[in-house]
């Protein structure tokens, strides 16, 4: 294999060859959504992935060739013929760059392409943080070798980031947010709720708490459970309803605890959200979840663990953030909102607001930006060319490294700098500090706000740092409040159907 599938010149469309597993869930629901921009900027690409699950059938709606590549998501024996694949899939697509996403994908792609060809690898959640014991340890040893057969590694928040460091895990990281489409989420009102609500037969006046995602170990849905015992001794009316599939399901159903509705997997899961309270997450691991920028984008208050990729997005203006397994700040803070709406509304107001921070179109072209660095190809794709420095990472062992990404003319790529002011010994530095940079306006119009790990500052109803520009070396050099009449024509706009 050589080092480029073959030559890009100027004006030429790049190839991309993403490879997936999982094909459900925020990782199914990304691949499509990048695999369908880079497709409409005129680019040639393709998927890798299972057959079965929610991907293919949103790859072929959108007229995105798919590749066969057979993968189970736990490590194995079958993980040597599933990198032999990506192998052959790589020498018969040519393409000018691969990218990766989630464990299995990095696993089988670096593995099989050892950076011959440019590679991108978005972890969308560390491995070793779903292993434990000695397959944890040899996940993360793991991760700290393969670094080397991936130019870009791509992170999915500051948190994510700021993991890999603390773990010593040290490319070249990227930050590029999860982004949410704000044409499909919206802020939903009285009506929307209330017709929510009479689909999913829910009482209209019963508190409800909505959980959306895979039923799973990270998730923390059984934590949920545990939780909700406690809520519901407190407010017998209140109803939680657990929507998406997964390992656990079954048992947490047998657990029959009372005021619980397993919805199982819906395709949209905007209704749900609308007719909700307050969403809740209660995981012990994330990268950046989609969930919680949809729940936010719907103008839901919002109680989340506080882990890295949920951290950053609660804010104590928009839900709360509790430590990670404890069952009874879970139960409390939940209660306090089922008990008070009012309060639930505000944040909810909040939420919504600082959900304009989140345009995925700044995600898109970030990554397109950073996909086009790789190949070294102009595809006069409507990207302005990038003056600023390569986004690379340095990372000289001591020196508090930190994570770097810089702007092409309108791309919003999120940027810790190389200074390394911040959280001790990781290098990623808090929101506040001359070390964070945020740039990207882009076409919408709506920058980035410059984040530190611990979350976003919120005031009132307004978000610090929405259209933050920065400067060349990636550092904040003015902030700007949301426009307010722009905010009212996002909740006012029709939601797309």
């Amino acid at each position: 294999m050589r080092r480029a599938g073959r030559t890009a010149g100027a004006g030429a469309a790049p190839r991309v060859l993403h490879v997936a597993q999982p094909v459900d869930g925020g990782v199914g629901a990304y691949v499509a959504a990048v695999a369908a921009d880079q497709a409409r900027r005129g680019w040639q690409v393709a998927v890798a992935c299972p057959g079965e699950g929610p991907l293919p059938a949103r790859l072929a709606e959108q007229g995105v060739p798919r590749l066969d590549w057979r993968a189970g998501r736990s490590p194995g024996l079958a993980d040597l013929p599933a990198a032999l694949r990506v192998r052959r899939l790589v020498r018969d697509f040519a393409p000018d760059a691969v990218h990766l996403h989630s464990a299995k994908a990095g696993l089988a792609g670096r593995a099989a392409i050892r950076g011959r060809i440019p590679t991108l690898f978005q972890p969308h959640g560390w491995s070793w943080l779903a292993a434990r014991g000695l397959v944890a340890a040899m996940a993360l040893e793991w991760e700290r070798a393969a670094v080397r057969w991936a130019d870009v590694l791509v992170c999915v928040g500051e948190g994510e980031a700021a993991t890999a460091l603390r773990n010593d895990v040290r490319g070249n990281l990227a930050i590029v947010r999860n982004g949410v489409d704000l044409r499909r989420f919206r802020p939903a009102g009285g009506q929307e709720r209330a017709a929510a609500r009479a689909r999913h037969g829910i009482p209209d006046g019963a508190p409800l708490a909505v959980c959306v995602g895979r039923v799973t170990r990270q998730k923390g849905q059984d934590l949920l459970l545990s939780a909700w015992e406690l809520v519901s001794e407190e407010c017998g009316a209140a109803r939680l309803a657990i929507v998406g599939d997964g390992d656990l399901l079954e048992a947490l159903r047998s657990r029959n605890v009372p005021g619980v509705h397993f919805a199982g997997p819906v395709a949209d899961p905007r209704s749900w959200y609308a007719a909700a309270d307050v969403v809740v997450l209660p995981s012990r691991w994330e990268g950046l979840p989609l969930t919680a920028l949809e729940a936010l984008a719907t103008g839901r208050a919002l109680v989340a663990a506080d882990v890295p990729g949920l951290a950053e997005v609660v804010g104590e203006k928009v839900g709360a953030a509790v430590p990670a397994g404890d069952v009874a700040a879970l139960a409390g803070a939940l209660l306090l909102r089922l008990t008070q709406p009012e309060l639930a509304a505000a944040e909810g107001r909040a939420a919504a607001l600082l959900s304009l921070s989140y345009d995925d179109s700044v995600a898109l072209d970030a990554l397109a930006e950073h996909t086009l660095r790789l190949v070294g190809a102009s595809c006069g794709t409507g990207l302005g060319t990038s003056a600023a420095p390569t986004g690379a990472a340095r990372t000289a062992e001591g020196a508090g490294t930190g994570v770097a990404g810089a702007p092409g003319a309108g791309v919003g790529v999120a940027a810790i700098s190389t200074e390394g002011a911040g959280v001790p010994g990781t290098g990623v530095a808090t929101a506040g500090t001359t070390a964070v940079g945020v740039a990207g306006a882009g076409v919408t119009g709506v920058g980035v706000t410059d984040v530190g790990v611990a979350g976003m500052d919120v005031t009132g109803v307004g978000v610090a740092g929405v259209g933050v520009t920065a400067d060349a070396g990636g550092r904040s050099i003015s902030r700007k409040t949301a426009d307010e009449r722009g905010f009212d024509e996002h909740c006012q706009t029709p939601c797309e159907q």
